[in-house]
């Protein structure tokens, strides 16, 4: 069985279109120099707004959709995606050094899946062997959505990187030059301690054994 990433971008009609490639290859091409070994596909855009990859396992896929967002993020790009994650099977040879010509059952049920995302508001599903962890994850994935989506990223994408880079209020008072206790206020109301935790919750539930 693979892990089969699939993602696109939401309402990317309503977007400037070179920009917007411009932006989501910069992405793309950070993500795979950063994960290294941890992708055996590497992550490709097969359409204009649309890409697909294969991950080694699950921690590695789960570890590069949050450090996608969390790339989108610090480069201040202005799309958003929606992520699908599959465990399943590919019939033909991975292709190491691009996600093309290769064919499977997972494939098809990752892009079905996809498809059929843009009908919810949800961002990320997961379809795994083990539905107990499946519906785990995505529980907490929805979670997750529901703290990032209430975050400004126009007004406040600098602030929500400088906690997660520095943690502590204080640090993160010193390098941006602000006021401790406002920065203490606003890690609060950005739930930061929230969303970190989630991460860690996302993080275990990848690496704990079937």
């Amino acid at each position: 069985m693979n892990f089969i990433l699939m993602a696109d971008i939401i309402n990317s009609r309503d977007k400037n279109q070179q920009l917007l490639i411009k932006d989501f290859k910069e992405v793309v091409d950070n993500i795979n120099e950063e994960m290294g070994e941890k992708v055996l596909s590497p992550l490709t855009i097969t359409l204009g707004d649309e890409f697909q990859g294969i991950l080694r396992d699950l921690p590695s896929a789960l570890n590069t959709i949050i450090n996608i967002e969390e790339n989108i993020l610090k480069s201040k790009k202005s799309f958003q995606l929606r992520y699908v994650l599959v465990e399943g099977k590919i019939e033909t040879k991975i292709n190491t050094q691009i996600a093309y010509e290769m064919l499977g059952p997972g494939l098809t049920e990752a892009r079905q899946c996809l498809a059929e995302m843009k009908e919810s508001n949800l961002k990320f599903i997961t379809r795994l062997r083990d539905k107990k962890k499946q519906n785990a994850i995505n529980d907490t994935f929805i979670v997750l959505q529901g703290l990032t989506d209430d975050w400004n990223l126009l007004k406040d994408s600098t602030l929500i990187d400088a906690f997660l880079v520095y943690k502590d209020y204080k640090l993160v008072a010193k390098e941006l030059d602000k006021d401790r206790s406002l920065m203490w206020k606003r890690k609060k109301s950005l739930k930061l301690d929230e969303y970190i935790a989630l991460k860690e919750v996302i993080n275990y539930l990848g690496e704990v054994k079937d």
